[in-house]
Order: structure tokens, then C-alpha cells, then sequence
């Protein structure tokens, strides 16, 4: 039996920080950032482009899938609404497959704190500010596991998705 995660939350809560940490806990594992599939200059989003992510991320969580050599598939990205979750279940493999969406969220003020850290390192756009405590709310709403990464580190909020998927099993 294989474990897909599904780690979501919006833009700078902390998803790919954590996935990298769940890497190093849960052995052995694969990891997929989704944000990988958009790596495009320019950075264009249309139904073609949204169609080639989408298919080239079900294309890698599948061969992640079928490779015998991982039990744990990690997968994060900006997944606010739930057809986003949905869309990208309905193009895998689930046989012999446990599921879990987990969802990290964090306080405004703690999601701020992160975000401009990130826009004066030059790392974000300014704009990514506004837009990401916009869909904050929308993760609150989703059913999912809940992870409140406000005032936790990468590492620990790490552990405690481990712990509570391992409750699962």
C-alpha cells in the first residue's frame, strides 16, 4: 500500500519547506512541487498551459506511483479550491493507494511576517502579498487535515503531519 499526501495552503505558508523535511522523516518518499510544472518564462496561464501542468503532474505522481521503490508520494502546490484537488485525483492510479490532503495555514499576521521576509529578499513580487491573504480563507473552508503553521518550524510542522498521518495507518 502507497500513501499519496497531498500538502496544499496558499503562496508563502510554508508547503515546500515542510514537504522537504516530510522527505527526510518518511522513508522512502518522493517529492513533487507543483510550482515545478509552472517554471516557465514567460509565465503564461491559459487552458493550454493549465492542460500541460496539469497532465505533466499526473504524468510524474503516476510514475511515482508505480515505482516500487517509494511508499510515501509527497505532492504540494496552491490548491485553494477543491476541484484543483479533484482534477488532479481523477487523472491518477488509486489502486493500492491511501490518500490524505493536508492543509497548512497560518495566521495573517504570521503569513505576512514569512511573505515579506521573502518579497525583501527578493525571492516574491510584492504583489504575491495581497494575493496570498486573499485565499487564506478559502483553505479554512476545505476538508482537510489542518496543520496551523504559524508558529512552527519547517521541521516540526513536518513531524506533525508524519504523526497524524502515521495515526491513520
Amino acid at each position: 500500500m502507497k500513501d499519496l499526501m497531498f500538502v496544499n495552503g496558499t503562496m508563502g505558508v510554508g508547503k515546500t519547506s515542510v514537504c522537504r523535511e516530510l522527505l527526510r522523516i518518511l522513508q522512502p518518499s518522493v517529492f513533487l512541487d507543483g510550482d515545478w510544472c509552472w517554471n516557465m518564462s514567460p509565465f503564461v496561464v491559459n487552458d493550454e498551459t493549465r492542460t500541460m501542468v496539469l497532465g505533466n503532474i499526473a504524468h510524474l505522481l503516476n510514475s511515482f506511483l508505480h515505482c516500487s521503490a517509494y511508499r510515501y508520494v509527497i505532492f504540494c502546490w496552491v490548491m485553494h479550491e477543491t476541484s484543483i484537488v479533484e482534477n488532479v485525483l481523477e487523472r491518477l492510479d488509486l489502486a493500492n493507494v491511501r490518500f490524505s490532503l493536508f492543509t497548512l495555514i497560518s495566521s495573517p499576521q504570521a503569513l505576512g511576517e514569512r511573505l515579506r521576509r521573502d518579497i525583501d529578499d527578493g525571492k516574491r513580487n510584492p504583489d504575491v502579498l495581497e494575493r496570498s491573504l486573499k485565499r487564506l480563507p478559502l483553505y479554512e473552508e476545505m476538508n482537510s487535515r489542518k496543520i496551523d503553521v504559524s508558529f512552527l518550524s519547517s521541521r516540526k510542522a513536518a513531524e506533525l503531519l508524519a504523526d497524524r498521518l502515521c495515526a491513520r495507518l
